[in-house]
């Protein structure tokens, strides 16, 4: 016979409750996480991907009926996964989020956003009756994995750190607000100093310059048609210049010939009068 106060009870009941804890309170969640390091897994599959924040009351009542739609991934085959904004925002950027929570529907890399109802009954109805079909995907230009995407991720990502390095200069080394600021500052000059020396030595490789030779001067006897015109009026000019160079000689001939006359004259006159006398 067990005594009263034998510690079998109490200890058989506290195994029962940790064997049991695991099942209700421990449950594995059947929610996918999704980070930079595996977003591409994405684009193989047919998932469900909700993007939220911890701090959004709309993302904390959707939990449960995003957990409990989870639930029917395997019988639908469907993929359900979630992304928290605050810990990827090279995701925020990928995927263009401006609302939370927002929901896109991914089958074998084509992207759909999901503005249905957010029960999970709805999002079981829009995997199975393939309700999906009816809305347009995200053009490849706007895919997450294009270029473009890549690009503005990498800008989240750098506006990201360079929050986290302000939050560092002014709370752990105690630098004032336009201390941070002119840190940034002169961090911004000298990176686009860097980055135009840089343009330059490329530029200066890829299309080197060169040193123009002097031309020399062109004979008459290989003129180009186009100097024609030009040599034409130059040769008009000397022949106008020759002209005027013989009426000039034909005055002064004239001019000569005109003073022996009057010489002449004044000759022959006295003469005359020598003879009448």
């Amino acid at each position: 016979m067990t005594p009263s106060g034998s510690p079998v009870v109490p200890l058989a009941m506290m195994l029962l409750l940790l064997w049991g804890a695991p099942w209700t309170y421990g449950r594995r969640s059947d929610v996918r996480i999704i980070t930079d390091e595996n977003w591409k897994e994405l684009l193989e599959g047919e998932w469900m991907i909700e993007f939220y924040a911890p701090w959004c009351p709309a993302c904390q009542n959707l939990q449960p009926e995003w957990e409990n739609f989870a639930e029917w991934g395997e019988d639908l085959e469907v993929n359900v996964a979630k992304v928290d904004v605050t810990e990827q925002p090279g995701l925020s950027g990928r995927f263009i989020i401006t609302a939370l929570p927002t929901i896109y529907h991914c089958k074998d890399g084509e992207f759909r956003r999901y503005q249905g109802p957010r029960t999970k009954k709805d999002f079981i109805n829009f995997i199975s009756e393939k309700e999906w079909k009816s809305i347009e995907p995200v053009s490849s230009w706007f895919g997450p994995g294009s270029v473009l995407m890549s690009s503005m991720s990498a800008l989240f990502q750098l506006s990201m750190w360079i929050r986290t390095c302000h939050n560092y200069f002014i709370e752990d080394l105690g630098l004032p607000v336009w201390g941070s600021y002119a840190v940034f500052a002169l961090a911004t000059l000298l990176s686009g100093l860097l980055l135009g020396l840089c343009m330059i030595f490329v530029a200066d490789c890829l299309f080197p310059s060169k040193r123009r030779r002097p031309q020399p001067y062109p004979s008459k006897k290989l003129l180009p048609e186009s100097s024609q015109p030009l040599q034409k009026v130059e040769e008009e000019q000397e022949d106008d210049e020759d002209v005027s160079e013989e009426e000039a000689g034909s005055k002064e001939g004239t001019n000569k010939d005109f003073a022996q006359n009057a010489i002449r004259q004044r000759s022959v006159g006295p003469s005359l009068a020598t003879d009448k006398s």
